[in-house]
C-alpha cells in the first residue's frame, strides 16, 4: 500500500510542476484584467514582454465590474507588460479604449474601460 501511494505521488509531481508554469508562477506573472465600468466590453490583451507581442486574451467579453485572470511572460526586469484594446458591446453608443501597462507584478489589476470615441479607420 505504501508503494502505491509513493508511485502515485511520483506520477503526479510533473503535473503539479507543469500546472505552476502554465499559470505563471516561476515563469511569469499573474494579473487580472478588470472591467472597471458598468459597460460590457470586448477586450483583446497583448503580452508585450514577448517579442513579437503575443495575444493572451482575444476578443473576450467582460461584463461590467468583472475580471479575468491572465498569465504574462516576464520581461528582463522580472515584471509583466501588456497593451489592451476594448470596445463597448452596445452598438447604439459605441465607445473604445486602449492603453499600455508596464512593470506589472503578481496579482495586480489592469483596469480596462471604454471612454473615447472609436476611430473610423
Amino acid at each position: 500500500m505504501h508503494t502505491l501511494h509513493k508511485g502515485l505521488m511520483l506520477r503526479c509531481l510533473p503535473l503539479l510542476l507543469l500546472s505552476e508554469a502554465a499559470v505563471g508562477g516561476l515563469n511569469g506573472v499573474d494579473v487580472v484584467i478588470n472591467n472597471d465600468s458598468t459597460d460590457d466590453v470586448v477586450v483583446t490583451v497583448y503580452d508585450t514582454s514577448t517579442h513579437p507581442s503575443s495575444v493572451v486574451l482575444a476578443s473576450e467579453r467582460i461584463n461590467g465590474f468583472t475580471h479575468i485572470p491572465v498569465a504574462l511572460s516576464l520581461d528582463e526586469t522580472g515584471r509583466g507588460n501588456v497593451a489592451w484594446t476594448a470596445v463597448s458591446v452596445d452598438p447604439r453608443s459605441r465607445k473604445c479604449g486602449h492603453a499600455e501597462n508596464m512593470g506589472l507584478t503578481d496579482s495586480q489589476a489592469v483596469n480596462v474601460h471604454v471612454d473615447s470615441e472609436c476611430s473610423s479607420t
